[in-house]
């Protein structure tokens, strides 16, 4: 093992020593770090990211669109599958291992200073963040796509005061920290709205958008609203994903493939172009180039989002992990996939609404494996597939202990009653990004 990972492997520790699923909602200390390390978030232009569903690969598209028209990106999306280094990512790709502890190195001692004068030590979150800035800053790039970890008004990213605001489909999720209503969360989320914002958002539920609205107003800023300024015209399934016909604020871009799955991916796709849109100074009187917007959708992907990593049978990875983005991730598998057979397993976080996930799931498989992953904050498995049994009913529900033994449980299961030709039988792994996870690392090598 190289020093430099050995490196690495102890800052990772004194990372989770802060409590990976520790949350503290308190600018106060994030702004003091950031100052002692010389503001790196005023170094460059910010898309500031939020919304219930979808933020991760809206991120990531204008992330793509941004690098096709030649600039320096810097990306900070969470939770990560499989290394912390994913978090942070420098024209598209993950830091190393070596610009990470380099950044910590640099960030820890100042953070140390602040935890000394406060009730409570920087979470997790608030040290990555800063690590993230101060990576940007450094590298430098010419801009920062950044999304909200949870929230947005009390978000440790809500301190770059971004030009660009983006909010995507907001639904009911962290309801215990974000407030009981559509409305309420809506009120949390808009708070990265600052004055002078230009603002893209997402079609919303009315409960949803009056709040986007009031806030925009209240700050000056400017609005474009899908299915207003901008949307999808047109969606055709393809190989690998679909073609698209998209109304940008700068005019039609025709034939788009997107090599991701789902009308919710679409939606996301025209939320990222007009995002880019906007970012460039394209709008009515000027469009961007199309083969360029065409080249940077081909060049997006989203791992975890029914990401298919094994043939025969075919095994779908989608984090999925509220009803909201289940409702999507069944849509596209009853429109784009044509499964004869399909098995889900599911391991959940135990504060999130497992009924309504398992109830939307019930209709499009023919049994379920239900188990726990790793997160700290997993449901039990027993418990989960007693919710199981009550929508699905014994004989379609199967318990596992860990997730190699529910993958192993449905492989066999999907395979039972399949004679021959394996090509329309498929596993689709959700209810969560840690489960995701937890899949990835047995399945994709």
């Amino acid at each position: 093992m190289s020093t430099e990972h050995t490196e690495f492997e102890q800052v990772e520790a004194e990372l989770n020593s802060r409590g990976y699923t520790r949350m503290v909602f308190d600018l106060g200390r994030i702004k003091e770090l950031l100052d002692l390390l010389g503001s790196p978030q005023r170094a460059y232009p910010s898309i500031h990211l939020t919304g219930t569903n979808g933020k991760t690969s809206t991120a990531r598209m204008i992330d793509s669109l941004l690098r096709a028209h030649g600039l320096h990106t810097g990306r900070y999306t969470s939770p990560h599958l499989e290394t912390v280094r994913e978090r942070i990512s420098l024209d598209g790709e993950p830091v190393s291992e070596r610009r990470f502890v380099a950044a910590y190195r640099e960030v820890a001692p100042l953070a140390a200073l602040v935890d000394a004068q406060a009730d409570e030590p920087l979470t997790y979150f608030d040290m990555t963040t800063a690590l993230a800035f101060a990576t940007f800053a450094d590298a430098p790039v010419d801009v920062a796509v950044v999304e909200v970890g949870l929230g947005g008004a009390e978000d440790s990213t809500n301190v770059l005061d971004a030009g660009i605001a983006v909010i995507t489909p907001i639904g009911l999720d962290h309801t215990e920290w974000l407030g009981d209503t559509i409305e309420d969360i809506a009120y949390a989320k808009s708070g990265i709205i600052h004055k002078g914002a230009t603002v893209i958002a997402a079609a919303q539920e009315e409960d949803a958008a009056r709040p986007i609205l009031e806030r925009t107003a209240e700050v000056g800023g400017t609005i474009a609203r899908e299915g207003s300024e901008f949307g999808v015209l047109r969606r055709a399934v393809a190989v690998g994903g679909q073609v698209l016909s998209i109304q940008g604020l700068g005019g039609v871009y025709e034939e788009v493939f997107l090599p991701l799955h789902g009308a919710h991916q679409a939606q996301n796709a025209a939320v990222a172009l007009a995002v880019v849109e906007a970012f460039l100074g394209a709008g009515a009187s000027r469009q961007l180039d199309p083969e360029v917007v065409r080249e940077g959708f081909a060049g997006a992907s989203s791992p975890g989002r029914l990401e298919r990593v094994r043939t025969a049978p075919t095994i779908l990875l989608d984090g999925a992990h509220n009803p909201h983005g289940m409702a999507a991730t069944v849509a596209a598998l009853q429109e784009e996939f044509a499964f004869s057979r399909l098995v889900a397993v599911v391991a959940v976080l135990a504060d999130k609404d497992a009924t309504g996930l398992l109830e939307l799931l019930e209709p499009v498989v023919d049994a379920v494996v239900v188990t726990r992953n790793t997160s700290p904050r997993a449901m039990p498995a027993e418990e989960l597939a007693a919710v199981a049994e009550e929508i699905f009913g014994e004989v379609r529900v199967e318990v596992a202990a860990g997730m190699p033994d529910a993958i192993e449980t449905a492989v066999a299961l999907a395979e039972s009653d399949v004679e021959g030709e394996l090509s329309g039988v498929g596993i689709l792994i959700t209810g969560s990004v840690a489960t995701v996870a937890d899949a990835r690392r047995l399945l994709k090598r």
